[in-house]
């Protein structure tokens, strides 16, 4: 499975938040098998947004977007989905409700006795989700994700998106296996060898130096044979240590 995380905010190209939530994700999926293809990171513009989902998701076998969800006047993501998608925008009655609830509590108000107007708060707005999506629920905050064909959305506060994430988890795996070694030689003297195993093994080899002369050899394949047969070739051509 081959993945895309797109990240939207202009806060994060601004530098006023760092990008964890793509590193959190690509290290998920990475764990389950998945290919993450590429990563990137736009300004809350709704134009290039979509334009951007349409060319993945027909690239790509899924596409991740996270940030800009929401009712305020710079979150553009779930309209971007919809022109992506080609979809109307449309309430389902759970999430409203879901919105509902979760903003009564927040004013410590019961929501079967107060309409939304006398919240002061547009609701549509935030519970608005392209036509024909899947919506995820919120456990953690205000705005849903959701899932559109092959695309997923995700709030861009790291506890809500870990928290909407882990709903789906299951839907992302894939046949990529990685084993992580360290040596203590310099990067230049392991070229050779790197270059060996690639011609020798269907593997890509991600090489890593460190300030701590522990310099990171990352073997990645779809077949763990091939892997440890690869990692056994280079074994005997570098210096080693233990798995990690």
């Amino acid at each position: 499975m081959e993945v895309g995380i797109l990240t939207v905010g202009d806060e994060v190209l601004a530098g006023d938040i760092a990008n964890t939530n793509a590193r959190w994700l690509a290290t998920r999926l990475t764990d389950s098998g998945a290919t993450v293809d590429r990563i990137l990171t736009l300004p809350d513009d709704r134009d290039r947004i979509a334009a951007t989902i349409g060319e993945w998701t027909a690239a790509l076998d899924v596409v991740i977007v996270t940030g800009g969800l929401g009712g305020t006047h710079d979150d553009v993501t779930v309209d971007a989905l919809a022109d992506a998608f080609e979809r109307e925008l449309v309430v389902d009655d759970a999430v409203r409700r879901d919105v509902l609830e979760t903003v009564a509590d927040y004013r410590d108000i019961d929501p079967d006795s107060v309409a939304a107007a006398e919240l002061d708060f547009d609701v549509d707005a935030w519970a608005a989700l392209p036509a024909g999506s899947r919506p995820l629920l919120n456990p953690e905050g205000l705005c849903p994700g959701c899932v559109i064909e092959n695309a997923y959305a995700f709030p861009g506060v790291p506890a809500e998106l870990k928290a909407l994430f882990e709903q789906v988890a299951g839907e992302f795996s894939g046949d990529a296996v990685s084993r992580t070694v360290y040596t203590p030689q310099p990067e230049a003297s392991v070229v050779d060898a790197i270059a060996g195993a690639r011609e020798r093994f269907d593997v890509t080899i991600g090489s890593y130096p460190d300030t701590e002369r522990r310099n990171r050899l990352k073997v990645t394949g779809t077949d763990p044979e091939t892997v440890d047969a690869a990692l056994e070739w280079l074994s005997e051509r570098v210096e080693l240590g233990a798995d990690e």
